[in-house]
């Protein structure tokens, strides 16, 4: 009768090749990241092994999601993602953010939790008058596309993969209940993310001719699927920057091609959809 073999760590088997060694507990699977030549870790989980242990790592002043060694900081700064980087033309401060004049800056405003029992009355009373009068009942357009049938029916989604599928199936369903979905013309992706949605719109258009998406996004992400598109046809630009500085009419894209603009979004916050 053969030995029972030895318990893996965690259940889940040891790291891939070159891989890092880190177990992140949260997502019960061990971090992807490639780790340098003769080292178990990589560099955001270097701290874990002892040989590590005398260089001290910390969060980046310019975006406190990543962590840098402390003696290399300076260097650092030069080349970080977060950093300031020259503004490109379609960039005019405040464009979109309808203030009246300079003096009217964010500053002003303040959290509602901070509010009187008093101020907050009255700003309940202020909402009710101004939304007196207007059809605010929404009607749900919950659709679907053929363009996603297959992923939706993928045995391996979990909820969430599942979710954001049906969400982007019915934005699809809905653009092309318009008459939107078609070739010759833009598509303007706001709080593009990873740039799920315009992949499930190239998809559906398949090999339609002249279309062109741009992608906004005012930070860097990572697992971008815009980048596997390379198909003639299709021409994909992203752009990174918040909503309320970008003048679309000095994108050079845009302004060379003049094609028909079709606006699309699904992770807009509410002053994302202000702007």
């Amino acid at each position: 009768m053969a030995a029972a073999a030895p318990p893996t760590p965690h259940g889940t088997g040891f790291p891939a090749e070159g891989r890092c060694g880190y177990y992140v507990e949260k997502k019960k699977r061990f971090c992807r990241m490639e780790a340098a030549a003769g080292r178990r870790f990589c560099g955001e989980h270097a701290g874990a092994a002892q040989e590590e242990n005398a260089r001290k790592r910390i969060l980046c002043p310019l975006d406190p999601k990543h962590t840098v060694y402390e003696d290399q900081l300076t260097r650092h700064l030069k080349k970080c993602n977060a950093r300031e980087k020259p503004k490109p033309d379609f960039f005019i401060e405040d464009i979109n953010a309808d203030l009246e004049d300079e003096t009217e800056i964010p500053e002003q405003l303040v959290p509602i939790s901070s509010l009187s029992e008093e101020q907050l009355e009255n700003l309940i009373k202020k909402l009710r008058k101004a939304s007196e009068g207007l059809n605010s009942t929404l009607k749900d357009q919950i659709m679907s596309h053929p363009a996603l049938y297959d992923a939706l029916n993928d045995p391996k989604n979990g909820d969430s993969a599942t979710k954001h599928l049906k969400q982007q199936a019915s934005i699809l369903g809905n653009i092309e209940k318009l008459n939107l979905l078609g070739p010759r013309r833009c598509f303007v992706e706001f709080g593009a993310g990873k740039g799920k949605l315009s992949h499930w719109v190239d998809t559906a258009l398949k090999d339609a001719d002249k279309v062109h998406f741009i992608l906004v996004e005012k930070v860097t992400t990572r697992f971008k699927v815009d980048g596997k598109h390379r198909k003639k046809n299709s021409v994909f630009e992203r752009l990174q920057i918040d909503i309320q500085h970008l003048c679309l009419n000095k994108v050079p894209l845009l302004s060379k091609e003049k094609l028909p603009l079709v606006g699309i979004g699904k992770h807009l916050c509410g002053m994302a959809t202000g702007f």
